[in-house]
């Protein structure tokens, strides 16, 4: 659980203490798990929810949305090239708002209107941060390939 909150902080410290935080809820919580779906995705689920409400927390350390534009090629084969830990080290380097939205729209598979609910943004912001982060890993990629 402690990759997944890293996804969301990325400062080894804080992601450690939202970690416990997380565990916390997890035991105090417990009886309200049903069964329904997998344990290890409803504790995956509260984890998220927890480095969320770090990140809320902290609003002044972790900027949400810095101007960046970009017009780039496609660098699939680079991509394609990466390790797991390349991948993951050059989401890490994203500011965290496009950061957030990244990981909560392309790994947790949530839609622009759950993210916009969970982070208190408005579903545009939503694809707006979406869209600038892709845009600032594939400008990364691009540069991997020089």
């Amino acid at each position: 659980m402690l990759s997944v909150v890293k996804r969301y902080i990325t400062n080894t410290s804080e992601a450690e203490d939202t970690l416990m935080e997380g565990f916390v809820k997890v035991f105090a919580k417990l009886e309200q798990y049903q069964g329904g779906g997998s344990f290890e995705g409803w504790i995956r689920k509260i984890m998220v929810n927890e480095a969320l409400m770090a990140i809320r927390k902290n609003k002044e350390r972790y900027p949400v949305d810095i101007d960046v534009a970009f017009d780039l090629a496609h660098p699939d084969e680079t991509f394609m090239q990466l390790g797991v830990q390349e991948i993951e080290n050059l989401i890490s380097s994203l500011p965290t708002g496009y950061r957030t939205v990244f990981n909560l729209y392309v790994i947790e598979g949530y839609s622009h209107a759950e993210i916009a609910l969970l982070l208190d943004i408005s579903e545009g912001t939503s694809k707006s941060q979406l869209s600038r982060a892709r845009a600032i890993l594939q400008n990364q990629l691009i540069t991997l390939q020089l």
